[in-house]
């Protein structure tokens, strides 16, 4: 049985043995655990493919933010890598259940309490999973296959009930309270929140860092390479997840963006997958060309200067950077 390094015993070390393709069902899972897992094997030379059922949809429903990662995970960045499916119909599909092949032939297979999701696959909580009978835990993912819906499939949002947020004792305290604005989002109405200047101290936008990080043609760079400077009034607290933990990021504007923080101390919020990403996004925000240079008279004319980040859980977060 396995208790300890569960990310390293399940996830990683089967493909040192051979294993490239992975077969998963689990009662609960999310894009971000998915994206950092083969961003992971891929840092450290490997091809692998993952395919995954979901499976308590049925009773628990989906949330838009783990809905619209795995979409884009499957549509972008990683197609014909990533497939996700979630059971459809009751009965729901508690099962942790991880089947490694290779050359599509059961190579190994573990079972336990550990969802597909990075609480499960860190220190955060403990787990155990144990070696099962490859064949027999392959024949079990096939079989739930017949009863899935693919996360693409256009009648996905039909047959599955999305949600989005599980805060509504919360938010109606809250209401109840008067402590709201009127143009908070219901379904972030009392969440935890931070706000954060997109300007240095001295007010004015740097030219070669944070939005424009990547204007430095001295070195090659993609002009659009950019990231989200965290102050240390914020990134010294545990708002954020910890260096290396990829999280979801949905925005006012319906986008979905999976990020990490990096730099030291993790003073930096930036996209492991392409570090043009936000900086993309957020001159098409603006209404200026890919690659330019973006000036606090840009943040002026648009209207705002900074952005706020709300956090519906340790993997997924809001962000709001509307006027």
């Amino acid at each position: 049985m396995f208790a300890d390094n569960l990310f390293d015993n399940i996830l990683i070390n089967p493909i040192n043995q051979g294993a490239d393709h992975l077969h998963v069902v689990s009662g609960y899972a999310t894009a971000a655990m998915a994206f950092h897992h083969i961003n992971y094997a891929r840092s450290q030379g490997h091809d692998i493919k993952v395919d995954l059922i979901v499976g308590m949809c049925p009773n628990d429903g989906l949330s838009v933010s783990n809905h619209k990662g795995f979409k884009k995970l499957v549509e972008d960045d990683f197609s014909g890598v990533f497939e996700c499916s979630y059971i459809m119909s009751p009965p729901a599909v508690h099962s942790k259940v991880y089947i490694w092949t290779k050359d599509d032939q059961p190579l190994l297979g573990f079972a336990g309490s550990a969802n597909y999701t990075q609480n499960a696959f860190r220190s955060k909580q403990r787990e155990a999973m144990a070696a099962c009978n490859a064949n027999t835990a392959f024949d079990y993912f096939q079989h739930l296959l017949a009863d899935t819906i693919y996360c693409k499939h256009n009648d996905a949002e039909n047959f599955i009930q999305l949600y989005k947020d599980n805060y509504s004792r919360k938010k109606k305290q809250i209401i109840e309270q008067g402590e709201f604005e009127e143009t908070t989002p219901d379904h972030i109405v009392g969440l935890p929140q931070v706000t954060i200047s997109l300007l240095a101290n001295d007010g004015t936008l740097p030219k070669r860092s944070g939005l424009n990080w990547g204007q430095r043609p001295e070195q090659n760079r993609d002009p659009n390479q950019a990231y989200i400077r965290l102050p240390a009034s914020i990134y010294h607290t545990d708002f954020f997840p910890e260096n290396t933990i990829q999280f979801t990021v949905l925005t006012d504007d319906g986008k979905t963006i999976i990020c990490t923080r990096a730099q030291q101390n993790g003073k930096a919020i930036h996209t492991p997958h392409n570090n043009s990403l936000i900086g993309e996004y957020f001159r098409n925000r603006l209404g200026l060309a890919s690659g330019a240079l973006v000036t606090e008279n840009n943040l002026a004319a648009y209207g705002r200067s900074d952005i706020t980040f709300y956090k519906i859980d340790d993997e997924t977060y809001y962000m709001d950077f509307a006027v």
